[in-house]
């Protein structure tokens, strides 16, 4: 006879990864809060035509060649999962095609029970903010899960 544990380890944490200085900076920032060896999925949402990331390693290709954004992605959720491992989180990298990326980072995190989502929000104001959208602001108002978002933090100030 088998028992259940009375807390059963919570999910996975979601990192919601496109390859940008922000995406790393959130995943730094949340590998501070979280226990040494916690489980995490590196996830990079992608499309072709309209990409969604910034290929690890700076890989150039096609972005009609359906074949080679996916691999791409792949590549980069890898890079991602190699960040967060170096800082201590048992991450692995996945990619998924989805448009628009907020709803393929919020049924990703369904399907695989995250405990919480983390992503950078790159802070877009203004008539930017609008045309672009805001990947972070719609995750945070449609997921069920918690979500965790980073922001760039301004440079300190400087002495005169």
């Amino acid at each position: 006879m088998t028992t259940e544990p009375d807390n059963p380890p919570p999910g996975p944490v979601l990192f919601a990864y496109d390859g940008s200085d922000l995406a790393k900076l959130a995943i730094d920032e949340a590998a501070q809060q979280l226990a040494p060896g916690r489980d995490a999925i590196v996830l990079t949402v992608w499309q072709p035509f309209d990409v969604g990331f910034v290929p690890a390693g700076g890989d150039h290709f096609d972005a009609a060649d359906v074949t080679a954004v996916r691999q791409a992605a792949e590549r980069t959720a890898a890079d991602g999962a190699s960040i967060a491992q170096t800082l201590g989180v048992n991450a692995h990298g996945e990619a998924k095609e989805a448009a628009p990326a907020w709803k393929g980072i919020v049924k990703f995190a369904d399907e695989r029970d995250a405990s919480l989502i983390v992503l950078g929000s790159h802070g877009r104001s203004g008539i930017a903010g609008v045309l672009i959208g805001s990947v972070a602001k719609a995750v945070a108002m449609h997921s069920r899960r918690s979500v965790l978002i980073t922001h760039r933090g301004d440079p300190p100030d400087q002495p005169s």
